[in-house]
């Protein structure tokens, strides 16, 4: 039986029905030029089948025509700016990463989705995903079974005097 070929590899922004196979995404990173591989979620495919997408890429711009990465990053944000909301495509690279670790993503399921090598990226967003649960965790102790501090009934410090 011959092996399906694997589609051709493309940036996020020219990303097209040509680089999808069986449900795969083939791209490259910008700054490593790390081939990654990603199935296309639920959400996504019926984003994508709903359209409207361009003739060349999913994504074009109002004539129809792909957009540069500088492009898309411009419209994405205009588009954020108008919803209301002050983040970036880049922030929904970020977003997603924290996401992940937050829901267990070891350091090597991190850099095959993001594209990233060795451990220091990985363990950053694994870090900020930690240490905002350890927060919530940790601000939900003080919540429980009156081991919070309790505000004492008297003054504690009398108005304009600063103790020494």
């Amino acid at each position: 039986m011959k092996k399906p070929r694997r589609p051709e590899i493309a940036r996020a922004s020219v990303l097209s029905r040509q680089h999808v196979r069986d449900g795969v995404a083939c791209l490259k990173t910008e700054k490593t030029d790390t081939p990654v591989a990603l199935p296309i979620l639920p959400v996504l495919a019926q984003t994508l089948a709903a359209g409207p997408c361009g003739d060349l890429t999913f994504i074009a711009g109002a004539k129809g025509r792909p957009l540069t990465k500088e492009s898309f990053g411009n419209e994405f944000r205009d588009a954020c700016r108008a919803a209301g909301i002050n983040k970036s495509a880049h922030g929904l690279r970020k977003i997603a990463a924290i996401r992940c670790a937050q829901n267990g993503a070891t350091v090597p399921q991190l850099n095959a989705i993001f594209g990233w090598t060795g451990a220091k990226m990985a363990l950053h967003y694994i870090e900020l995903a930690n240490r905002e649960k350890m927060a919530a965790d940790a601000m939900d102790k003080l919540n429980k079974d009156r081991t919070s501090i309790v505000a004492p009934e008297r003054e504690v410090r009398h108005s304009g005097q600063k103790e020494k």
